[in-house]
């Protein structure tokens, strides 16, 4: 395992105040309390401050947002669009600064983490521009004397409650998708991970009408609270953990506000036998072949994000002829990842984002490790000495001898641990597989097209994926079953149910006849 000192933050460096955003300017908290914003890349280094929001911000943002509702919702969808380009346009100019900053707000690898999700933010913003012109109804044929069809009309004000792990992502999913629609938005920052959030709302304060879009800072059960229970949000659209989610959730519904959750997942990642080539095979297609299924299994396990993704595959269900075989050789290149400095391109896997979070994970490890037969092939401890102590690292963990029961193969652990378990039969996997709270992703591993397709519709999940493991693209629809969500995300489809609702209009017409 290759580690890298980490850098990213010194006694000397500068900590700046970050203002929220609200009516399209800078602004502290009314009560002008500040949180301080840590580097996870090395223990209780400070590197910003943000405010400390009170529900009196919460109700001044409401204010901003419902008071530019009905100039943003009139505007006509081209010049929306052109307003979403405008900030695509200048988020591709900064991209790298937007990279770095989530690199050290975050904890996640530069090359790895960050810079895709910059990139992939001004890729989403450019695609709900392109789809904005599809917010259409449906005209009903009803017969020479009546005129019957639908409109879809933009919710109103929606409050967009963002994670630490991913935010810049995760904005991508709601912010543009909600503004295409006609809505205002309200963004709540992640209190562990702010600062990329608050350059954002800077951004789109250039391109777009005071009051259009607000973003808030401050602790969840404050912020995110006063935004589920307030009756000037009209929907609240929240990501995170679903014991958060359902708290927020049941906020929100509790005055019948509209709402999407997208919420935690325990994904499985299912590889059949035909996945890897026979001991036979030593042509160069074979080789390849090999070589995308473990590339492909590093991505879906979201290693290079520290495990830190709610569609990380991490529960591996690997066919008993191969597993062995599997097992060693992934381990082996989860053991080539080089570990450490966040902002330095040569790290695959940054630091987990506080000291909280790494000690839950290190307490799931413990429980690994004490397990009767349960076996660490490659990881097991946090780091025990050597510069990854300076901050919040681990060391990516695969162990074998769980049981599909065990607490570690059905609990979210939100780390780089995965836990691989051997299967026979499709049917035994596929139950295994869909034992669980969760049905938010899964992956399939195989070059049999019935076995992939046929297991592909038969697990319980919103997300599956074959023969790859990457994230997620613009235009696909992307949500959870069972406790991993409501509503989808990402997509037109998305966008239309998730930020809209619709009017019926009946008119009766006057007759044509002589």
């Amino acid at each position: 395992m290759t580690t890298h000192t980490p850098t990213t933050s010194s006694p000397e460096h500068a900590v700046e105040d970050h203002p929220m955003w609200v009516g399209g300017e800078p602004v502290t908290s009314l009560r002008e309390q500040w949180h301080q914003v840590h580097n996870p890349a090395r223990r209780e280094s400070v590197i910003a401050r943000v405010p400390a929001g009170t529900v009196e911000d919460v109700d001044r943002a409401v204010v901003a947002a419902r008071k530019a509702f009905p100039a943003w919702r009139a505007l006509h969808f081209t010049g929306r669009a052109q307003a979403l380009l405008a900030i695509a346009d200048e988020l591709e100019s900064r991209i790298e600064e937007f990279a770095r900053l989530t690199a050290l707000d975050t904890g996640n690898a530069l090359r790895t983490q960050a810079r895709p999700e910059a990139t992939n933010l001004v890729a989403m913003f450019r695609y709900f521009a392109g789809v904005a012109g599809e917010v259409k109804g449906h005209t009903l044929p009803a017969g020479e004397n009546q005129l019957q069809y639908t409109r879809l009309e933009p919710l109103g004000v929606v409050a967009a409650i963002l994670p630490w792990n991913s935010p810049l992502m995760i904005a991508a999913f709601k912010v543009p998708a909600a503004l295409a629609a006609g809505n205002t938005v309200i963004l709540k920052a992640a209190e562990d991970a702010p600062l990329t959030i608050l350059l954002l709302a800077e951004v789109c304060s250039k391109h777009l009408p005071a009051g259009v879009l607000n973003a808030l800072t401050g602790s969840g059960s404050i912020i995110g609270e006063a935004l589920a229970l307030h009756p000037g949000v009209d929907k609240v659209s929240f990501t995170g953990s679903t014991a958060v989610g359902r708290r927020v959730g049941g906020q929100a519904g509790a005055r019948l506000a509209h709402q999407s959750l997208e919420l935690g997942g325990k994904n499985p990642s299912i590889v059949f036998p035909d996945a890897l080539s026979s001991a036979a095979a030593t042509s160069a297609s074979s080789a390849t072949d090999d070589d995308e299924l473990y590339s492909g299994l590093l991505l879906a396990s979201r290693f290079t994000r520290q495990g830190q993704s709610c569609t990380a595959g991490s529960r591996l269900y690997v066919h008993e002829e191969i597993f062995d075989e599997v097992v060693g050789t992934l381990s082996s290149g989860l053991d080539a990842l080089t570990v450490g400095d966040p902002l330095d391109e040569a790290t695959d896997m940054g630091a987990v984002i506080n000291a909280k979070q790494h000690s839950a994970i290190s307490n799931f490890l413990d429980e690994g490790r004490n397990t009767p037969g349960m076996k660490a092939v490659i990881g097991g401890s946090e780091p025990a000495e050597g510069p990854l102590t300076e901050g919040y690292y681990h060391l990516p963990t695969l162990f074998t001898g769980a049981r599909n029961d065990f607490r570690i193969a059905r609990e979210e652990i939100f780390g780089p641990v995965l836990v691989a378990i051997p299967w026979r039969t499709v049917d035994e996997v596929v139950e295994m597989a869909n034992d669980t709270n969760y049905g938010l992703a899964a992956y399939v591993w195989s070059h049999n097209l019935d076995d992939a397709l046929n297991t592909a519709h038969r697990l319980e999940a919103g997300w599956v994926q074959i023969n790859q493991g990457g994230g997620q693209v613009p235009g696909q629809s992307y949500g959870g079953y069972k406790q991993s969500g409501i509503g989808r995300e990402v997509s037109l489809e998305g966008m239309l149910a998730g930020f809209t609702q619709t009017k019926q209009i009946n008119v009766k017409l006057r007759g044509t006849g002589a």
